[in-house]
């Protein structure tokens, strides 16, 4: 496992259309499994959609009152009911296959981007992973809640940071990065 000497978390977007996406996935779920259930026999099959649906809406309900209270809401157990349900009626189709993708996908998206500084270099945990060596870095600052990052190939990444810090923490970060770059 690789110690970093710093690790700076990234202010998080908001995830409306995330959310939105997933919240419209959940709901066409429950009108196919509901569709299905109200026009089969009343059988062990619709009891498990029924079963599937109430998981389906319960989960729904508390990513609602998670993201009411400031969290963050991850749909993908509701999904993951929503891909059970689906995939006993469509077998191998798409639709399934599209919900899996939601489900997997949903953690990946919403994970805090973060930036990792070490004697090496610097590494940005997005996917796929980016690594710049000091080499290829022309300056780093922080300064005022502000990441600032200049490669030489006349890229900028400019990101702001979670959490605010001293001068004096900003200071040694600055002076860390200013000792690799000229090392």
């Amino acid at each position: 496992m690789k110690v970093y000497d710093y690790i700076i978390v990234l202010r998080r977007p908001g995830y409306l259309l995330v959310d939105l996406i997933s919240r419209f996935m959940l709901m066409i779920a429950i009108a196919i499994l509901g569709y299905t259930v109200f026009w089969i026999p009343f059988g062990w099959f619709s009891m498990f959609l029924i079963v599937l649906i109430a998981g389906i809406a319960g989960w729904w309900i508390r990513c609602t009152i998670q993201a009411n209270k400031g969290g963050i809401p991850y749909y993908r157990l509701g999904l993951l009911f929503a891909t059970i349900g689906l995939g006993s009626l469509f077998q191998l189709h798409w639709i399934p296959i599209l919900y899996f993708l939601a489900v997997v996908s949903e953690k990946q998206v919403k994970f805090p981007q973060e930036i990792a500084f070490h004697d090496e270099g610097i590494v940005i945990n997005s996917l796929p992973k980016k690594r710049y060596s000091w080499q290829e870095i022309g300056n780093v600052v922080l300064k005022d809640g502000i990441l600032t990052i200049d490669l030489k190939n006349n890229k900028l990444i400019q990101k702001e940071i979670e959490s605010s810090s001293s001068a004096k923490e900003e200071a040694e970060f600055n002076e860390f990065c200013r000792a690799r770059m000229l090392a």
